[in-house]
């Protein structure tokens, strides 16, 4: 009877969230780290039916870099990566393509299927979703004495313009939209695109309630060696001074950034959390405390 009442309790703590957040659209953003682990991605897709099944407008977005690489090396090309951006030629965009749409996006689809909603797979590309411009060569460091060099990085490009347009059209039809990361230029070329710009973007574009990245990392550490330093809420002011004051560093940095231009731009918080904790989307949303950093305006 205790564990009963328990159980009762919890779903009352999350009834008032559940009635805020009702119709309201929330995008998940998946980090590479998650794809590549089948029970952690499992326990994420759960929590992502559950909130569809409560009334909830989750929109999953997925990039693929650890797969993409994977499958690079089999057809004996080497990754390379210039100040983080992956150098994509069209020997690369193929494999690009081919991973993002042939195996992640069908697989997480089916997945969500197999877990009890509709869902339909789509990209950057269909109907100039995520409109793209080819990103300028990109400059990689050189050593103190000699000047850095400018790298042509292929078929790799910034977002310029959104089209919501397909994303509505599934969740009107009661279906669950996952969105690989393409783009497409303007003369129909295909692009590959940073996950989290794409994902920041279509938040804004959709004036999504909240934008939720799943990584490999508790949130924001005040102390990168510290796990206890977590810092749980930041006004976006504050996220500005961590950058400047380099506390924020590395592969944060532009995950940071992006979660910075979404809520400037209208989605009312972002969060970073910890995807390998089981139910982390359901304990941030859904609880008092949360488990992870936000990020208010």
């Amino acid at each position: 009877m205790e564990e009963s009442i328990r159980k009762a309790a919890v779903l009352i703590e999350a009834l008032p969230y559940i009635q805020a957040f009702r119709d309201k659209i929330v995008l998940v953003k998946l980090g590479g780290s998650l794809l590549s682990h089948e029970e952690q991605l499992n326990g994420t897709l759960k929590d992502v039916v559950f909130m569809h099944s409560v009334g909830i407008k989750p929109v999953v977005v997925h990039g693929g870099g650890e797969q993409i690489s994977d499958n690079m090396r089999k057809a004996g090309l080497e990754p390379r990566f210039v100040a983080g951006y992956r150098v994509t030629d069209e020997k690369a965009i193929r494999i690009v393509k081919q991973t993002l749409l042939g195996e992640i996006n069908t697989d997480i689809v089916r997945r969500i299927e197999e877990f009890g909603a509709r869902a339909e797979g789509c990209s950057g590309k269909d109907e100039g979703m995520l409109r793209v411009e080819k990103l300028c060569p990109v400059v990689r460091f050189g050593s103190p004495d000699a000047p850095g060099e400018a790298v042509d990085i292929g078929c790799v490009g910034r977002v310029i313009e959104v089209n919501v347009n397909p994303i509505q059209r599934i969740l009107e039809n009661g279906r669950l939209p996952v969105v690989a990361t393409l783009g497409v230029t303007r003369d129909g070329q295909v692009y590959n695109v940073n996950a989290d710009e794409s994902a920041a973007k279509l938040a804004e574009a959709l004036r999504a309630e909240k934008l939720v990245f799943l990584t490999d990392v508790r949130g924001l550490l005040r102390d990168p060696e510290d796990e206890n330093s977590l810092m749980s809420s930041l006004d976006a002011d504050i996220v500005e001074k961590l950058l400047e004051e380099k506390v924020i560093t590395g592969g944060m940095i532009p995950k940071v950034k992006a979660a910075l231009e979404a809520v400037k731009n209208g989605v009312h918080k972002t969060h970073i959390i910890d995807g390998r904790l089981t139910h982390s989307l359901l304990l941030e949303i859904f609880t008092d405390k949360g488990i992870g950093t936000q990020i208010v305006q």
